[in-house]
């Protein structure tokens, strides 16, 4: 796995999270309240809760909402709960694979909205299997580079059951089994090491890399696409180089 999609999109939606963080915020709470109705509303007995607090505390989400996200997943506060998760797969321009994670309580909005976002900018749905095929779950732990050398991620995340560790500019990822996904996330937090997120996603086997122009196109999709309450998260195969993504930053 190499950082392309989960750095240059996290790079991206920097420039455009302020005009978006209500919906940010929404999609946050979502992943809570689905992980306490899974999971229960401790904290200490369910890491994918953990995770998921922990994320939308780095995001800054009000804490009265975080609480009261976990006490209507867990059916504390007399709340249902009610969410499919839904995947769609899909191309964008120059066969680069997109899977697209619903989380709704609706699924023919949702399908609407993704093939509208998908038509209107270029891309396409495609059949079941085609794309998932290149794509399997993985836990990914992003881990800031302040302060911290691969030496000291590599010692803690390796003996804990990491896979691979990929520097970048910002920082490093860590790729692990998802059922491994917890252990390697303690044992970076017991040597001191802060992380950004952990998350289970879905990584690609094979990786497309692409020229600027279609960088953006790819870019332009995956944001009609997050635009809509429905898409929880869009994972692609794009690979950009360092040189891409030098112009991509101009552009910004």
């Amino acid at each position: 796995m190499s950082g392309h999609s989960k750095w240059a999109t996290t790079k991206h939606k920097k420039a455009v999270i302020d005009a978006r963080r209500a919906k940010s915020f929404a999609k946050l709470i979502k992943n809570i309240e689905v992980a306490a109705k899974l999971g229960g509303a401790d904290l200490s007995g369910n890491p994918t809760l953990y995770d998921a607090v922990q994320k939308a505390k780095k995001t800054s989400v009000p804490n009265d909402n975080i609480d009261r996200a976990i006490k209507r997943g867990a059916g504390i506060s007399g709340d249902a709960v009610e969410y499919l998760t839904i995947l769609y797969e899909g191309y964008g321009p120059n066969g680069v694979a997109l899977m697209i994670e619903c989380l709704t309580d609706n699924k023919n909005r949702a399908a609407a909205e993704v093939r509208t976002a998908l038509s209107r900018n270029g891309g396409t749905l495609a059949d079941p299997g085609s794309v998932a095929y290149n794509f399997h779950r993985k836990g990914v732990i992003v881990v800031s580079g302040e302060g911290t050398t691969e030496d000291d991620v590599m010692m803690a995340a390796l003996e804990a059951g990491a896979e691979e560790i990929e520097p970048h500019a910002q920082g490093f990822e860590v790729i692990t089994e998802a059922s491994d996904l917890v252990a390697v996330r303690s044992a970076l937090q017991e040597a001191g090491l802060d992380y950004e997120s952990a998350d289970v996603e879905f990584v690609p086997s094979l990786k497309v890399e692409v020229d600027a122009d279609t960088a953006r196109k790819v870019f332009r999709i995956i944001d009609a696409l997050e635009d809509s309450d429905d898409v929880q998260n869009v994972y692609s195969n794009f690979d950009l180089s360092p040189e891409v993504q030098a112009e991509l930053e101009n552009d910004e």
